[in-house]
């Protein structure tokens, strides 16, 4: 069974308040009162003079001499600690509140149920993460060392029935983009509010983007099967240079025919027009967004809210006696931190190599199998792998990257929590978007372009071929990588994000059911009042506690892991876009589902976040800006440099059948393929050399074509080579100046707050000036008066 301790045990381990059931409820507060805000979980330790008795038995003392109530429970081997805050805590708080500007609190507001309780549980979590033994030890260095477990807010059931019904069901998945974010403010706090609002939006801005990537892809399939270039693919009998040295064979450019068709899809003309779009788009949902947000904040009464002074108020608050903590800063560290950085970045990036290795070997191995069908798809289905191989580092190399992050901010020393989480967070942002897009990065711009050629071939340690583009283009292999990682990434993600937590929910309900028998039953009838104004007798507390200490645990980071993977997506959303037109269109699908899962996830299988106050997504905004920024570029070199968009302009504008102007039934691309294909003769030695395999083989072949702009006597560079390189920079260039004064022009355009939230905060400000002159006026008539 379990049993409280009471007050005269005499020992302050072993104090309980009075659980005497009240004749009437209290009427000091216009608030209901919280009964507990947080509980701390213990192993129950028999002997006294244990160092971990003493250290509870320390940390509790220091919680009481701060007048917190703390309850005791012991139950099958673990010893639970309710503790509530003093009203008077509350009262402080939202004194300092009231006379400070920065937080932008009208006296005249009057707190409701439930931000009275958010604001409390915040109060108590920052007292207690602040409340330090005679050693110094604090709770967290207590938790590390074992003498408690575990420590967790309680949810309330009505709050959590109400967002259960209207929000966190996967019956709401139905009404797409409403939220109730009021509620969700109300109970989790601003900044899990602002996050969902965040979300919310961005989904609803995906809407265009992933209308217009449809539209870009049926372009291209408007011209599937009409293309005069996959006509000229798929009736060709060009012979082309084998792919790679062991297991290559020569193959014919008709072999390619299906693969032609399907990069026809995204590598077309609306894929630049597209690219622009979703550039000025990142910029106007940022613009739009900021003004969304101003209008909730506002709403909220928190649009001037100031971080440092907030701190300052919980200080004082916990300790009166407090000094301010001062900002440092040491040019040392900082120097000492980018140097690590930048020798994880190196690492990250060498992995990246090390995949592009692995693919060459699976290339290699796959070329000498005795199926025909790995023989014959060597190269395709080794960079399939070598995507999944990607996807896998990806999810060892973000528990790395968390634990390398933590470790570079502990040694950073900050000032609050709130400056080492903007630092985690720019740093960890920085190490996942290099582990995630350092492979994309290379397929993009390097793939296909430093492999050399007949005769000349790039190769590692001097033995094995560096790998190709596909044979349709460079531009599919990038296609294939973001389809598999998106695919990938999204789908198996979200199916651990949830099955996960649930299982482990479903695992601890079963095991805690003998652990609730033993609890037995309440039969007191205050126990069942739906007002909660009466205390409830031990064994009703310790059935909702143990409810709450079965879900799942959190952190302060958690809600970080949800940030991170949505702007990670957005990420891949505008940088590649041009690549894949219908990223747009997964991430709107997918973020419908995940606005549920996160929800249901939080209200029903995680124990309760702890609420944090904010009036912004913090330094996201910024790492969303740099993104939009890396997406202009990022575009500008993919649409210049690895589609064939400006060689085929130039080819129909200077070297086609339409290049003299005179007017003709040939279609202008007409012999564009046969353009861009350099013939390889064996009559030279080093081609001859780099093909020995083939003449061993029985094959007889005087020459073979390969992709690239060169002189078939000595393979040199040809001029058009010079001027289609010309002409892609001077793109990059202009590409890229267009669409970044586009985005200029859109955020000079659009402002961050609306008219009517500015007019308000006007309004407001002039009230209480009216106000606080009438309350001097009567000061000194009353003074006259006197007199």
């Amino acid at each position: 069974m379990f049993f409280a301790d009471r007050e005269d045990d005499g020992t302050a381990l072993h104090e309980l308040d009075n659980g005497n059931e009240p004749l009437l409820p209290s009427q000091r507060n216009s608030y209901l009162p919280r009964l507990y805000d947080y509980v701390l979980v213990a192993d129950k330790v028999e002997d006294m003079e244990d160092q971990i008795f003493k250290k509870q038995d320390a940390f509790i003392c220091e919680l009481k001499q701060k007048n917190i109530k703390v309850t005791r429970i012991e139950h099958h081997g673990k010893v639970f600690f309710g503790i509530c805050a003093p009203e008077e805590i509350f009262a402080k708080y939202k004194y300092l509140l009231k006379v400070s500007d920065a937080c932008n609190w009208s006296g005249e507001q009057k707190c409701d149920l439930s931000v009275s309780l958010c604001t409390r549980i915040r109060i108590v979590h920052f007292v207690l993460n602040n409340t330090f033994i005679g050693s110094g030890e604090g709770l967290r260095d207590l938790l590390c060392q074992g003498a408690f477990e575990s420590i967790f807010c309680l949810h309330e059931k009505k709050e959590q029935k109400k967002l259960k019904k209207k929000w966190a069901s996967w019956l709401a998945v139905m009404k797409l983009f409403q939220q109730p974010v009021t509620d969700i403010k109300d109970y989790f706090g601003e900044k899990v509010a602002l996050y969902y609002l965040w979300l919310g939006w961005y989904t609803r801005m995906l809407v265009p983007a992933a209308v217009i990537g449809i539209v870009v892809f049926l372009y291209g399939l408007a011209f599937f099967n009409t293309s005069p270039l996959i006509h000229e693919v798929c009736d060709s009998d060009i012979i082309m240079c084998p792919r790679c040295d062991i297991g290559c064979s020569l193959w014919n450019l008709s072999d390619t025919c299906s693969y032609a068709k399907v990069s026809q899809l995204f590598d077309n003309e609306g894929t630049v027009a597209f690219a622009m779009f979703m550039a000025i788009w990142a910029t106007l949902f940022l613009e739009l967004w900021k003004r969304h947000r101003a209008l909730h904040v506002s709403k909220w009464k928190v649009y001037d809210w100031c971080e440092e002074e907030e701190e300052l108020i919980l200080e004082i608050v916990n300790n009166p006696q407090c000094k301010p903590k001062e900002f440092r800063h040491s040019y040392l560290r900082s120097i000492v931190v980018l140097l690590l950085v930048t020798l994880v970045l190196v690492v990250i990036i060498g992995l990246t190599h090390a995949l592009v290795i692995c693919r060459v070997l699976t290339a290699i191995l796959l070329s000498k199998s005795e199926w025909d069908f790995l023989r014959d798809h060597a190269t395709t289905i080794a960079m399939l792998s070598g995507a999944v191989l990607h996807y896998i580092t990806i999810q060892v190399m973000t528990r790395v990257n968390k634990i390398v992050a933590f470790k570079l901010c502990e040694f950073e020393k900050t000032r609050s929590f709130a400056a080492t989480e903007k630092h985690f967070t720019v740093k960890m942002f920085t190490f996942q978007f290099f582990t995630l897009f350092s492979s994309l990065f290379y397929v993009a711009f390097f793939l296909g372009r430093i492999n050399g050629y007949p005769g000349k071939y790039v190769r590692i340690a001097g033995k094995w071929r560096l790998e190709e583009c596909h044979p349709s283009g460079c531009l599919t292999d990038l296609f294939i990588q973001m389809a598999v990682i998106l695919l990938l990434k999204q789908t198996i993600n979200n199916i651990f994000e949830f099955t996960v937590p649930w299982l482990k929910l479903c695992f601890k309900r079963t095991k805690a059911k003998t652990m609730r028998r033993k609890c037995g039953n309440c039969y007191r009838k205050a126990c069942r009042e739906d007002e909660g104004n009466f205390d409830l007798c031990d064994l009703c507390k310790l059935r909702n506690w143990l409810e709450n200490y079965d879900l799942n645990n959190v952190n302060a980071f958690s809600l970080f892991n949800e940030f991170l993977e949505m702007v990670i997506q957005f990420s891949f959303t505008t940088i590649f876009v041009a690549a894949f037109p219908l990223a747009p269109l997964l991430a709107l699908i997918n973020n419908i589902f995940e606005i549920r899962l996160d929800a249901i996830k939080m209200v029903s299988l995680e124990r309760r976040l702890v609420p944090k106050k904010t009036n912004d997504i913090g330094v996201w905004t910024r790492i969303l800006e740099a993104v939009g920024v890396m997406a202009v570029i990022a575009n500008g070199l993919v649409i210049g440099i690895s589609s064939d968009f400006i060689p085929r302009l130039v080819y129909r504008y200077h070297y086609g059948p339409c290049a003299t102007g005179n007017s003709t039934t040939v279609d202008c691309m007409t012999g564009y393929i046969n353009n861009t294909l350099a013939t390889a003769f064996m009559s030279n030695y080093e081609v001859r050399k780099d093909f020995e395999h083939l003449i061993e083989n029985g094959y007889n072949i005087t020459h073979c074509s390969y992709k690239d702009y060169r002189s078939d006597e000595d393979q040199s560079l040809t001029s058009q080579f010079w001027l289609i390189l010309a002409i892609r920079f001077a793109f990059v260039i202009l590409f890229e100046h267009v669409v970044v004064m586009c985005k200029f022009i859109a955020a000079w355009f659009i402002p961050d707050s609306p008219i009517r939230v500015k007019n308000e905060r006007l309004d407001d400000k002039l009230r209480r000036l009216k106000k606080e002159l009438q309350e001097a006026n009567a000061i000194y008539s009353s003074k006259c008066t006197d007199v």
